[in-house]
């Protein structure tokens, strides 16, 4: 800090009262204490000190305000306030409500002709914000750092692992970008070697040819190939597989190989071993999945929806409906599969779970219909809502405000026609949230309101809903 050059020229005789408000103002926490410590005045712009009654400060010693630990800075403090020269700052929490705290930085200043010293003080909250959100973002990021180690370690050790020679291409260049000790035998290289150089390199001038051919149609179509060529020695044939993926703004070739007289077609290895790794990502997956006939009679459903059944097998939920564990008044699941049937697919299906313990749980669910699978079935992806905070929809909000108009009426209009009014809203509202829930199927809102087809529309008349024609507009 720069102090003036000179304070008596430019401030003269500054009256005590514009002092005070020249350094309240520059400052959050002013206090004045005396030579023994104790607070004489206080003065703050801090809201949750203005809050507490910082006149009980008055006539206590500063170091008792403060928290243990700030109790030695404060003692620094008073003992280096000088009458000029460049102050010190420090750390120091003040003590308020208990276990909370205010972090300040504050500096002593002695006043001249006074034995009183002012410390001010300048809130750090937003710094200490910065300061948490910087040390968060970087125990973040080495989180982050050890993770992309510890998979690059896997990667590594699987790459090295698989029995296959493996190699990573660039599809523009059709060079090698990496490479196994396996794939790098092909070449009668080691592995370091091996990069850089052209893939084709390991076959014959005919097999070149076919692998080149190979890579082009993958490069076309995005799909997965393989192929037979000839290696490059005599009378050798290669199995080599290949795949295009993306790395950053580059596509990359996956290539395979492997000696066709032990290895079988590398082909339907990855197709099987790709469905086994869906089927395994489905069962650990934590939301529900369930699998039905087109009766909806259970076939197979993974761990996460036996918890929401809370049954422990699925022994006991295969050949079992889905009704017995899904939705309101045995309705839903008739509303999915009419939807399925018509559809396809449904989405964001709002409804619940009852587990064979008594629990129930507010669920969302997706569905696909498998029409062209022998047999037909249906599959039901159901995720849990319960932990969610319900949004604030504009229905809620239109029915909050006409439950306080009708408040509003008692004392003004007979009991009889408020009830009335009252039965009307809640008919409305029920009405409005069974379209919702069947995306307007008015045949399955009419079922699971337990009403017949005609009375739903003379309801849905009478409320003004679903853009049906009034009594007065019938010709």
């Amino acid at each position: 800090m720069t102090p003036f050059i000179a304070p008596e020229n430019s401030l003269g005789a500054l009256p005590a009262k514009t002092a005070a408000q020249l350094i309240a103002a520059s400052s959050d926490v002013v206090l004045i204490v005396d030579d023994k410590g104790v607070i004489r005045d206080v003065a703050t712009g801090i809201e949750e000190i203005a809050k507490e009654d910082c006149s009980a400060w008055l006539g206590r010693p500063w170091i008792d305000t403060v928290t243990y630990e700030s109790r030695p800075k404060v003692q620094s403090l008073l003992a280096s306030a000088t009458e000029s020269g460049v102050p010190r700052w420090r750390h120091i929490n003040l003590a308020l409500a208990p276990n909370s705290d205010l972090p300040l930085m504050f500096s002593a200043i002695r006043i001249e002709n006074k034995n009183h010293v002012v410390a001010i003080g300048r809130d750090l909250r937003q710094v200490a914000a910065l300061q948490q959100r910087l040390v968060d973002a970087q125990q973040s990021m080495e989180r982050d750092y050890w993770q992309l180690r510890q998979a690059e370690t896997r990667y590594r050790h699987l790459f090295e692992m698989v029995p296959e020679a493996v190699l990573i291409v660039s599809a523009q260049t059709q060079k090698i970008v990496e490479a196994n000790s396996r794939a790098a035998s092909l070449f009668g290289r080691s592995p370091g070697e091996v990069v850089g150089r052209f893939v084709t390199d390991a076959f014959s001038e005919t097999g070149q040819r076919s692998a080149q051919a190979l890579l082009a149609g993958v490069r076309a179509t995005g799909q997965s190939d393989e192929t037979r060529c000839e290696g490059a020695q005599v009378g050798e044939t290669l199995i080599v597989a290949a795949s295009l993926f993306r790395q950053e703004d580059a596509a990359m070739f996956l290539v395979r190989i492997g000696h066709a007289s032990d290895t079988p077609p590398l082909r339907a290895a990855a197709r099987k071993s790709a469905s086994d790794l869906l089927a395994e990502t489905v069962n650990r997956m934590p939301d529900g999945f369930v699998v039905t006939d087109a009766d909806g009679l259970i076939l197979v459903a993974n761990s996460a929806f036996l918890n929401l059944a809370q049954v422990a097998t699925d022994e006991q939920l295969r050949g079992e409906s889905l009704e017995r564990w899904l939705g309101r008044s045995g309705v839903d699941l008739s509303v999915l599969i009419a939807n399925l049937r018509q559809h396809g697919s449904v989405r964001l299906f709002s409804t619940n779970m009852r587990g064979e313990q008594g629990l129930s749980t507010e669920v969302e669910i997706s569905a696909v219909s498998l029409q062209n699978h022998k047999p037909p079935c249906f599959g039901f992806a159901v995720r849990s809502t319960g932990r969610r905070l319900a949004p604030a929809t504009t229905g809620s909000r239109s029915s909050a405000r006409s439950v306080e108009q009708l408040a509003e009426l008692v004392g003004q209009v007979p009991l009889k026609d408020l009830v009335q009014e009252s039965t009307d809203l809640i008919e409305k509202l029920c009405i409005e949230a069974a379209l919702e829930l069947t995306q307007d199927n008015r045949a399955s809102a009419a079922e699971m309101l337990g009403l017949s087809r005609q009375s739903l529309y003379v309801k849905l008349r009478r409320h003004g809903l679903g853009d049906l024609p009034t009594e007065g507009d019938k010709h």
